[in-house]
């Protein structure tokens, strides 16, 4: 992934250069060959598209907001029957820089609310947040259409093998029923 940042012009902000009065306008399209190093990097198939765009926002004295559009489409494998699956991906990133988090003091640590908060870097690459937005929007199971698992049936030799349906809490009670319908004919 280094290698692609590094190819992506403009992709790295210093942030000490940016005005702190106004908004500071973004957009990174990857080339084929970029799209095709960050399919690599996700471990998925191919990037047909992708766009993130938006702006860099001061926030304070020193802190900043970023606010950005992701557009992808992308071609994962089906988790069943390994057929390419193309997905469209639109997502609203937001991230706020902060000169100064809260210090974490003690051994246990719960979650913040707030996941969209982030140190401030001296320098933020566009091209990271983009792909680790889209690692995040990625869908975690792709499935082609009418893909299905089915059931697999395993058992020791010479005994009978258990199904799922056989594993449901009210399977044999269905059958007690279904036989005390048959002695009552």
């Amino acid at each position: 992934m280094d290698a692609f940042v590094a190819k992506l012009p403009r992709s790295q902000l210093r942030l000490a250069d940016l005005a702190t009065r106004r908004a500071t306008e973004f957009a990174l399209t990857p080339d084929a060959g970029e799209r095709q190093a960050v399919a690599q990097a996700l471990g998925i198939e191919s990037v047909k598209k992708l766009r993130f765009s938006g702006a860099l926002t001061p926030s304070g004295a020193h802190d900043w907001a970023l606010s950005a559009d992701l557009g992808a489409t992308v071609v994962q494998a089906c988790v069943v029957t390994l057929a390419p699956v193309t997905t469209r991906i639109d997502e609203t990133i937001t991230r706020r820089y902060l000169a100064e988090l809260p210090q974490i003091e003690g051994n246990e640590v719960e979650m913040p609310e707030d996941d969209s908060v982030e140190d401030l870097p001296v320098t933020l690459d566009l091209a990271t947040v983009m792909i680790e937005a889209l690692s995040l929007a990625l869908p975690l199971y792709p499935r082609a259409d009418g893909a299905n698992l089915g059931e697999a049936v395993f058992a020791a030799p010479g005994t009978a093998a258990m199904t799922d349906e056989d594993s449901k809490p009210f399977a044999g009670l269905g059958a007690l029923r279904d036989s005390l319908k048959n002695k009552g004919e």
